[in-house]
């Protein structure tokens, strides 16, 4: 674990939640926890409580989990195999009327934050990748136009990141970081921070 190094204490589920890309190929992730990831996004908040999230979701040794695995973009596809599951994170685009959708991806975003707190809550650890190939997902799992695949999410039990190959080694032992507090939240104007 990299706990968050943080100017006031957290949420042990914020503090520890971090993307490791070593992952161990054991143990499995239950039929609960996977049930449990899922029930926690669905109660994410949404505007107007429209639900934009949708996932196709797999486990290792499922083809589900395959054909995911698959659209991974090279850099992220060797680590990825370890997972215990792989989760495509799905965001509806349009309406009933093929008018755009309003805050679809801000929705997902909500609810893969819930799913990915939901995994540290469950003794796991998820990383989320924007290395794929979104066509090749799309066309795998047939997800029609109206909503748009924005995310692969690897989710399983933390291994050993001396494993990893040593370009990928470096990221996993590097200290966490984060832009300072000061240059996040601004008070009576842009740049005058409220800290």
């Amino acid at each position: 674990m990299k706990p968050a190094d943080s100017s006031v204490p957290l949420h042990p589920l914020l503090a520890e939640r971090w993307s490791p890309r070593a992952l161990s190929p054991e143990p499995a992730v239950t039929d609960k926890q996977f049930t449990a990831l899922f029930e926690a996004a669905r109660w994410a908040p949404s505007w107007g409580n429209t639900q934009p999230a949708r996932f196709v979701a797999g486990r290792r040794g499922e083809t589900t989990f395959d054909k995911l695995h698959a659209t991974l973009s090279r850099g992220n596809h060797g680590w990825a195999g370890n997972a215990g599951a792989l989760v495509l994170g799905v965001a509806r685009k349009l309406d009933e009327k093929g008018e755009p959708f309003p805050y679809g991806e801000y929705g997902l975003g909500l609810a893969v934050e819930n799913l990915v707190l939901q995994a540290v809550a469950e003794g796991l650890v998820a990383h989320q990748m924007a290395g794929f190939d979104r066509d090749a997902a799309r066309q795998a799992f047939g997800v029609p136009e109206d909503y748009e695949p924005l995310v692969v999410i690897a989710v399983g039990a933390q291994g050993d990141g001396d494993e990893l190959p040593e370009r990928l080694r470096e990221k996993e032992n590097a200290p966490r970081q984060r832009v300072a507090l000061e240059e996040l939240v601004f008070g009576e104007g842009w740049n005058s921070s409220a800290f």
